[in-house]
């Protein structure tokens, strides 16, 4: 090899290091954090908050990304699957929700969860793809209707 391709091999890998420093690794940061002491930053239900991100993402990102927030909601599904404990609200459309990844602390409180109860949960916003997602998730009360 010449000194030329191994000089631009290396740029080549140190730029994919830093790209993945900078662009994906704050998406993992902070989602470690107990939050289940933490005072919420915001509050509202699950169909107001996807509803904020449909009408205008940019804005909602700016609002509720990276923050504690308590949402309520009815729950449309909860799942169990590749390790991950989730709970899904629903959100004021059909094709839309909340997607809870759930702490492990909860996956009692979890299992006992029954389509459309009412529920409150707590985690960190981590923004929208189809759904909103909110990561290590506690859950703070069930309302029974």
């Amino acid at each position: 090899m010449s000194k030329n391709k191994i000089i631009i091999t290396l740029t080549i890998l140190i730029l994919a290091i830093v790209t993945v420093a900078v662009f994906v690794m704050p998406y993992f940061k902070d989602t470690n954090t107990n939050i289940k002491n933490v005072t919420s930053d915001v509050k509202l239900n699950s169909k107001d908050l996807v509803n904020a991100y449909l009408v205008n993402e940019k804005e909602s990102n700016t609002t509720y990304t990276g923050k504690v927030i308590e949402i309520s909601g009815k729950v449309k599904s909860v799942s169990f699957l590749n390790n991950r404990n989730t709970v899904i609200l629903y959100g004021l459309q059909e094709n839309y929700g909340v997607i809870c990844d759930v702490h492990q602390s909860q996956v009692a409180k979890l299992k006992l969860l029954k389509i459309n109860q009412k529920i409150m949960v707590k985690g960190i916003c981590k923004g929208f793809l189809k759904d909103v997602i909110l990561l290590n998730c506690y859950i703070e009360t069930q309302i029974n209707e």
